[in-house]
């Protein structure tokens, strides 16, 4: 199987090419338009200078049979677009694209050429919470913080704030009937943004604050006298009385903690076995993060 993978950036040279470049069966392809980054992580995963390519011709022109898109959001659209129009099914780094009209002509060329496109919301691969999924899930509470980073409303909800988005659409137990946004902004940057999705017998709440003094992401899920709490994808506390507590076992890889090696086994697993994936569950969390930057936006003006 020949894959592809666009852009060699941190995410895909920690998280990504660590899985992928070992994979029985794959014959891994790169694609940078930085000639110095392209050979400095070819030489160091042992690839052939013929599986090396500066520009995405040279790639679609090896025949590949699946691509990983790990290049900057602004140039998705057109990136992505090439390869679903080559035929190739596609794994993209979430967000599709900075604007919702994007995203959804993506999601339709997909469809219309019955090729697979997945966004990678590995947090829904993550162990920790996939168990959070067979909880009682009454209230859900997930925060996403950090340290100095307030940023533009889009940016930042689209590049960062989606995970939080993703991961409450992904545990919710019903319908969502009630949606609420509440944001501070200053100068034009936004300083922490809460969502609240609400329905019949459940809330969840997402908090994402960067100026919070701390770097840390905690996702709790609570209900029949019981809750269960995830600290930095790495550690699971179950409360019932006495806390038990399990972490993260030495020998268990980054990757697979946050879900990121299960995500892409599944996408491998699924162009193999010639099922298409379809983005359409992918673009109703982009179709959120657009109505909370236009609440943002609102609040703001």
């Amino acid at each position: 199987m020949k894959v592809g993978c666009i852009g060699l950036g941190d995410i895909a040279q920690k998280a990504y090419l660590p899985v992928l470049a070992f994979q029985p069966g794959v014959e891994l392809h790169l694609q940078t338009r930085t000639p110095a980054t392209l050979d400095r992580v070819a030489e160091g995963l042992h690839i052939p200078p013929e599986r090396r390519h500066t520009t995405l011709d040279s790639l679609l022109a090896a025949d590949l049979d699946a691509a990983f898109v790990h290049a900057p959001t602004l140039v998705h659209p057109e990136i992505v677009t090439r390869l679903l129009e080559a035929g190739v099914p596609t794994y993209v780094d979430k967000p599709l694209a900075y604007r919702l009209e994007d995203s959804a002509r993506l999601v339709a060329l997909a469809e219309e050429r019955d090729v697979s496109l997945a966004v990678g919301f590995n947090r829904r691969h993550a162990p920790g919470y996939t168990q959070c999924a067979d909880h009682p899930r009454e209230l859900i509470l997930m925060q996403k913080n950090r340290i100095g980073l307030p940023e533009e409303p889009r940016s930042m909800i689209l590049d960062d704030f989606i995970h939080v988005v993703d991961t409450l659409r992904f545990l919710v137990p019903g319908e969502v009937d009630d949606v609420t946004v509440r944001a501070r902004v200053r100068d034009g940057l936004l300083h922490h943004v809460v969502l609240q999705l609400a329905g019949d017998g459940f809330t969840a709440l997402g908090v994402m604050n960067r100026l919070s003094g701390s770097a840390e992401e905690i996702l709790e899920v609570s209900g029949q006298d019981t809750k269960r709490q995830v600290v930095n994808l790495a550690e699971v506390v179950d409360h019932k009385g006495q806390p038990t507590v399990r972490r993260r076992g030495d020998w268990v890889p980054a990757a697979r903690q946050r879900g990121i090696e299960q995500a892409v086994l599944a996408f491998l697993d699924a162009v193999r076995a010639g099922r298409v994936l379809s983005a359409r569950d992918a673009l109703e969390t982009h179709e959120l993060c657009e109505r909370v930057v236009r609440a943002v936006q609102d609040q703001s003006a």
